[in-house]
């Protein structure tokens, strides 16, 4: 069975005597870069490769192509080949902060061409509290595999021209995955300017979530999606964060939803404003 979006730790556990899988812990903390790493090594699901946000997905910042640029394709898919990945091989990402850093390589593996990528649904935290077994330390690397990237199964992501170009959203629905209050404006540590792209709309990424931290049932994100899809009337949806990383969440809820066709904006809000003549809204959506 291959799994496209979302696979529970049942289903994993039940799977990981099979071979073919790789497990990949994206664990990541904004605020402290290095917790992920020590909390992979501290524990992690058997056979788990650690993948640092920053060092191994993302590209190098500049000052104007944002906080998390997308990293080069081809180097991206060797580090993974290195890793064990072959075109057979099932993917499964997790974090420990509700999925948007896993959500992160979920993207970046269908950029590359490989559909066998899923998110386990409630991270780390839900495969502890069912009890399945626990490592430490650092995993033996496992045998390189054999992939290569392929042609995107996403669309061609979005870029800042493209969007500026669009404003206010004739074409485009951009549709910001931070919390409200940025979006409206409110100072935040994160940015170096407030508010929003004008004629955006806003869906925080953390509502596509239960109480538990698992991704809300496939019916329940189509009837939370549907006012945006209605506000689009034809448009692209393209999902932006502050960073291209939390914006991946989105997409993953919408794929799950059954929903296509969604784009991604790398750059982000990070790059939005290192160039001080695009414009920016505040306010509400």
């Amino acid at each position: 069975m291959t799994w496209t979006t979302i696979v529970s730790p049942a289903e994993l556990a039940e799977a990981l005597g099979d071979g073919g899988n790789l497990i990949a812990d994206c664990s990541f903390d904004l605020g402290d870069t290095e917790a992920g790493r020590r909390a992979y090594a501290e524990a992690h699901l058997p056979g788990a490769v650690y993948l640092h946000l920053d060092d191994d997905l993302s590209g190098t910042p500049d000052g104007g192509n944002g906080r998390h640029p997308l990293p080069d394709r081809a180097a991206l898919a060797a580090l993974l080949r290195e890793l064990g990945l072959s075109h057979d091989t099932q993917v499964v990402a997790y974090d420990r902060s509700g999925g948007f850093y896993a959500a992160r390589l979920w993207w970046e593996l269908r950029w590359l061409g490989h559909e066998a990528v899923a998110v386990l649904d409630g991270g780390f935290a839900a495969w502890s509290a069912a009890g399945f077994a626990i490592e430490s330390g650092t995993a033996p690397t496992p045998a390189a595999g054999d992939f290569v990237a392929r042609a995107s199964l996403e669309p061609e992501p979005a870029s800042a021209d493209e969007i500026l170009a669009d404003v206010p959203g004739k074409d485009l629905l951009v549709v910001d995955a931070r919390d409200a209050a940025r979006f409206r404006g409110e100072t935040h540590a994160l940015d170096t300017a407030s508010g929003h792209i004008p004629g955006a709309a806003n869906r925080f990424f953390r509502e596509n979530l239960d109480a538990e931290g698992k991704l809300l049932p496939a019916s329940d994100l189509q009837s939370a999606f549907a006012p945006l899809l209605a506000r689009a009337d034809g448009r692209t949806l393209v999902s932006q964060c502050g960073s291209g990383v939390t914006a991946c969440h989105n997409l993953l809820a919408l794929r799950h939803a059954g929903i296509e066709g969604a784009r991604l904006y790398p750059g982000s809000w990070s790059e939005w404003t290192s160039d001080p003549s695009r414009p920016i809204a505040t306010g509400e959506d």
